[in-house]
């Protein structure tokens, strides 16, 4: 019989644990869970939704994005964790209100840290040097390819002045609203192709 050692128990523990916390997680609405995430139909329907979501969250997001040179939406961002955490989702860029191009996130963390969740990811790209600076990447890192503002509400309850004259922004949407204060950086964002 072959020995099992702690890494593996550990890890199978793992899994299991962020399963079960992740079952009633979620931002995905029921339209969206009709087809996979990975076909492109799929994925607009479930990018539209999820700016939806944004405009009737934080008011005055509706004007930054159309305004904006471009606009990356990651409809469902779901990790896991115990102890050590992963984040990964897929996502669509928007310039100009059409999809440009498909991409993946991925995040790591460690620390004591327990559970599982969804979220959505949206960056607003507001200047036209910062949106370029992604594309030519083959593989762009928040906080490290480039500063990342987290998307703030004003006094007024309107986006932030200082959110929209950052060149880049983000916000992070769970079942309950915008994630207030929660940053981005060291997200590991690469292009992918979906069927």
């Amino acid at each position: 019989m072959k020995k099992i050692n702690l890494r593996t128990v550990s890890l199978a523990i793992a899994l299991g644990l962020g399963s079960v916390a992740m079952v009633g997680c979620t931002t995905t609405t029921q339209t969206s869970k009709a087809a996979p995430a990975s076909s492109r139909a799929a994925m607009e329907t479930a990018v539209n939704e999820t700016l939806s979501r944004l405009y009737s969250t934080v008011p005055g997001s509706r004007e930054m994005v159309s305004k904006a040179a471009g606009v990356l939406v990651f409809p469902a961002v779901v990790g896991g964790s115990f102890v050590v955490g992963a984040d990964h989702g897929k996502g669509a860029l928007r310039v100009g209100g059409s999809t440009v191009n498909y991409y993946s996130t991925t995040s790591a963390s460690i620390g004591f840290q327990a559970g599982g969740q969804s979220r959505s990811v949206i960056y607003v790209f507001n200047t036209q040097d910062a949106l370029q600076k992604f594309r030519n990447s083959n593989g762009w890192t928040a906080d490290a390819d480039a500063t990342v503002a987290i998307g703030t509400v004003g006094a007024n309850g309107h986006v932030d002045t200082k959110t929209v004259q950052q060149p880049v922004a983000s916000f992070v949407l769970t079942n309950v609203g915008l994630e207030a204060g929660v940053a981005v950086g060291g997200s590991k964002i690469t292009p992918i192709n979906l069927p």
